[in-house]
């Protein structure tokens, strides 16, 4: 995967500021809801595939975080509270973090960490985010670590939120938390609900036109 960056160097900022509940987030998870496509809430989910070498590699290191049993699937009930909770996490995540390549970082061309010493790039944004949700009270089963193809055709990672009204994403270059058919990007796999270890592949129930009408109008 290459280098998934962010557009703009954030720094940290105080916690307080970022955990203030705007009337405009609100809005935005009402126009959110209201704008959503039935038709589109989720990604076609298809065959078993291989987990990225960059998530082996975090579980020989992180094994307590990776020895999991299969669970049954669980969604999350997406209420305003929940929605903004995920605003925050996904752009106080952003801003903490200085975006850094894995080379730059650590001298190898991938590897999956947790940013503890302020810089990551995209896998690492989205480990931190999962994280701070799971330990906040979110089920795991609903917070899945997704590899898509970016708008440049590169590889990138996202964290997809599953709800019962579509799937949500929290992404290291947008503040904001949008569908998953709003993002532009092309999903390539991700984890399975029943077992982080398990990765399955990604398909697009949207047709071909529609997908680049989307893609087109978020560049």
């Amino acid at each position: 995967m290459k280098p998934c960056m962010r557009g703009k160097y954030g720094g940290k900022p105080a916690l307080v500021a970022a955990v203030i509940l705007s009337t405009t987030t609100l809005l935005n998870f009402t126009a959110v809801r209201a704008a959503t496509d039935e038709q589109f809430l989720y990604v076609d989910v298809s065959d078993i595939t291989r987990p990225p070498i960059g998530w082996i590699e975090f579980c020989a290191t992180h094994s307590a975080e990776c020895v999991t049993t299969p669970t049954t699937p669980r969604d999350v009930v997406l209420t305003a509270k929940a929605f903004n909770d995920l605003v925050r996490v996904n752009k106080w995540v952003n801003d903490a973090i200085k975006p850094m390549t894995d080379l730059e970082h650590w001298g190898v061309i991938e590897k999956w960490s947790y940013p503890d010493d302020g810089y990551g790039d995209c896998e690492d944004y989205v480990l931190l985010k999962r994280r701070l949700l799971i330990s906040a009270g979110w089920p795991r089963e609903a917070l899945l670590i997704t590899v898509v193809r970016d708008k440049k055709d590169e590889g990138h990672a996202v964290l997809t939120v599953k709800t019962d009204h579509g799937e949500f994403i929290l992404d290291n270059q947008a503040d904001d938390v949008l569908p998953w058919s709003d993002t532009g990007y092309r999903f390539v796999k991700r984890q399975s609900q029943h077992d982080p270890n398990v990765w399955v592949a990604i398909g697009d129930p949207r047709p071909a036109l529609l997908t680049a009408a989307a893609s087109k109008q978020r560049r």
